[in-house]
C-alpha cells in the first residue's frame, strides 16, 4: 500500500509539460487553417496599429472616447498574441509540447487581459453614458486626470486576482494523460486533466467569472438603459440617430465579446463539449478581435475621416 501511494506520488511529479493538439485532427487543413488565422493576425494588428496611430496624431481623435478606443487596441494586440503566433507555430509542426511553466504563463495572460478587456469596454460605456445623459458636465466628468485613472485601473486591476487564481491551477496534481484537446492553455481543458479534486476551482471560477464579466456586463447594460432611454427623449431624429451612431460600434463590440465568453464560461460543465469549446474560443480569441477594428473603423464617421487625412498624407509623402 505504503509503495503504491509513492508510485502514484511520482506518476504526480513526472508529468512537466502537455501536448497542445489543437486541430491535428483535420490534418488536411493544417494549412488552409495556417493561411486564415495568419491572414486575421495581420488584419488584427494593422487595424489595431492604424487605430493606435490615428488616436494620436489626428487632433479631432484626441478626446476621452478616442483614449479609451487607442487602450482598447493596444490591448487587443497583446490579447491575440498570446494565442495566435503559438497557434500558427503548431500549424507547422510535429511537435506541440509545452511546459507547464509557458502553459501557466499563457493561461495567466490570457485571463489578465481577458479582464482587462470587459473592464476598458465597461469604462467606454461610462464615458458614452457621461456624453449623452450628462453633455454639458461631459467636460468636467471626463477629465484627463479621471481618464488616466480609469484606464490605469483596468490595465492592473486583474493582475493580483489571475495570479493567485492560476497558480491554484496549476497546483493542481496532473498523473494522467497530457494532451490538451485545444489550441491554447485555457481553463477548461486544463482541468479536465487534473487528477485532483477540481469543486473548489470551479467554484472560484464562477466567482471570478462574476467579478470580472457578469458585473461589468451588468454595468454597461445598465449605462445603456440609460443612453437608450435618454435618447429616445431627443426631440429630432436627426439628433437621435447620431447619438445612437456614437455609441454603435461600442455596442456591437460589446455583445460579440461578452456574449460568446458568458457562453464559454458560465454554461454548465455537463453541457461542454471540445467541438464547442473550441468554437466558442475562436469566437471570442479570433474572430472577435478580427472584427474590432473593422466595426470602428467602417462604422465611425470621425474615425474614417482621420483615416483618409492619414492615408492621403503618408501616399502624398
Amino acid at each position: 500500500m505504503e509503495l503504491t501511494k509513492e508510485k502514484d506520488q511520482r506518476n504526480v511529479t513526472t508529468l512537466v509539460e502537455f501536448i497542445l493538439l489543437g486541430f491535428s485532427d483535420v490534418p488536411k487543413l493544417q494549412g488552409f487553417l495556417f493561411g486564415v488565422f495568419l491572414i486575421i493576425y495581420v488584419i488584427i494588428l494593422i487595424g489595431n496599429f492604424l487605430i493606435i496611430i490615428l488616436t494620436k496624431v489626428d487632433s479631432s481623435l484626441q478626446t476621452p472616447m478616442y483614449f479609451f478606443l487607442g487602450n482598447f487596441s493596444a490591448l487587443e494586440i497583446c490579447y491575440v498574441s498570446v494565442t495566435i503566433p503559438r497557434l500558427l507555430a503548431d500549424l507547422c509542426r510535429q511537435n506541440r509540447n509545452i511546459s507547464f511553466l509557458a502553459c501557466a504563463t499563457q493561461m495567466y495572460f490570457f485571463l489578465v487581459l481577458g479582464a482587462t478587456e470587459c473592464f476598458i469596454l465597461t469604462a467606454m460605456s461610462y464615458d458614452r453614458y457621461v456624453a449623452i445623459c450628462n453633455p454639458l458636465l461631459y467636460p468636467l466628468i471626463m477629465n484627463t486626470e479621471l481618464c488616466m485613472q480609469l484606464a490605469t485601473g483596468c490595465w492592473i486591476s486583474a493582475v493580483p486576482v489571475h495570479i493567485g487564481f492560476t497558480y491554484l491551477i496549476f497546483s493542481l496534481p496532473f498523473c494522467g494523460p497530457n494532451q490538451l484537446d485545444h489550441f491554447f492553455c485555457d481553463i477548461p481543458p486544463v482541468l479536465k486533466l487534473a487528477c485532483g479534486n477540481t469543486f473548489v476551482i470551479e467554484m472560484l471560477i464562477y466567482v471570478v467569472a462574476v467579478l470580472v464579466v457578469t458585473i461589468p456586463f451588468m454595468l454597461i447594460l445598465g449605462s445603456y438603459v440609460k443612453i437608450i432611454s435618454t435618447i429616445l427623449k431627443l426631440p429630432s431624429a436627426t439628433g437621435r440617430a447620431k447619438a445612437f451612431s456614437t455609441c454603435s460600434s461600442h455596442l456591437m463590440v460589446v455583445t460579440l465579446f461578452f456574449g460568446s465568453g458568458i457562453i464559454t464560461y458560465m454554461r454548465p460543465k455537463s453541457s461542454h463539449s471540445v467541438g464547442m469549446d473550441k468554437f466558442f474560443s475562436l469566437f471570442y480569441t479570433i474572430v472577435t478581435p478580427m472584427f474590432n477594428p473593422l466595426i470602428y473603423c467602417l462604422r465611425n464617421k470621425d474615425v474614417m475621416v482621420a483615416l483618409k487625412k492619414f492615408l492621403s498624407k503618408w501616399v502624398l509623402s
